[in-house]
């Protein structure tokens, strides 16, 4: 699974890779987390709010860091297929 973080630095963006860092780590899901900094590679993704989470491709969430119950949904449905 391929999850990407999109954001660049800001609180909400730091809260959204705690929360879902600690979910795949609580879940053992063999996942790539990977923080996105660079706007125009944001911008590409069709991101106009950050922070925002992408998984395998699709984003999931923007502009909201987004509860630890709703990361946690979206990533077992993810991993689910």
């Amino acid at each position: 699974m391929q999850i990407e973080i999109l954001g660049m630095g800001c609180a909400k963006c730091e809260l959204l890779a705690r929360r879902v860092n600690a979910i795949v780590n609580e879940l053992g899901l063999d996942a790539d987390v990977r923080k996105i900094t660079d706007i125009v590679e944001i911008a590409d993704r069709g991101v106009l709010m950050t922070p925002a989470l992408s998984i395998d491709g699709e984003v999931k969430l923007a502009g909201t860091a987004g509860s630890a119950d709703e990361i946690r949904t979206l990533l077992v449905e993810a991993a689910q297929g």
